[in-house]
């Protein structure tokens, strides 16, 4: 494994793909970043479970804790950082290799990765989802405290 080249390329695509969405020009390798930052966090997992699914779901949970800090930096909306970091992590291959085994009549072999492939996906989507709960507690955290601050009562 190349641990530079992997984040090289998974921050060209990841901005890349920025380009393709139209992002900001100074969001671009912020983007990239993201992307990066969730591959590299895919690897590790990986490395470490042998298990893609859950290398998966730390790698979005990490995107989407990322694009939630960066979406605060920069006073814009999370999703122009999350689907642009996403893309590294998406099973585009796993769902290609069930399309092909389909077509060459190998259902058995197609069953197995499109099920890898829709379990990877699953995982994606809770991975956002989760950092999103826990972002979104976090910030009422914080504006509670800050009510507290300047003598508000919180609700």
């Amino acid at each position: 494994m190349n641990w530079p080249l992997e984040a090289f390329l998974s921050f060209l695509a990841a901005g890349a793909f920025g380009v393709i969405f139209n992002t900001p020009r100074r969001t671009l390798i912020s983007c990239g970043l993201v992307g990066m930052t969730g591959w590299l966090i895919y690897r590790i997992y990986e490395l470490v479970l042998g298990d893609p699914v859950q290398a998966t779901f730390a790698g979005a949970f990490g995107v989407a804790l990322v694009a939630h800090l960066l979406a605060k930096k920069f006073r814009m909306p999370m999703i122009i950082f999350s689907v642009a970091g996403i893309i590294p992590l998406v099973p585009g291959s796993k769902a290609y290799n069930a399309m092909r085994n389909i077509v060459e009549n190998n259902y058995l072999e197609a069953i197995k990765f499109a099920s890898e492939a829709l379990m990877i996906s699953g995982a994606v989507a809770m991975g956002l989802v989760f950092a999103e709960v826990l972002m979104q507690a976090v910030f009422k955290q914080q504006a509670k405290r800050i009510q507290r601050k300047i003598g508000m009562t919180p609700d």
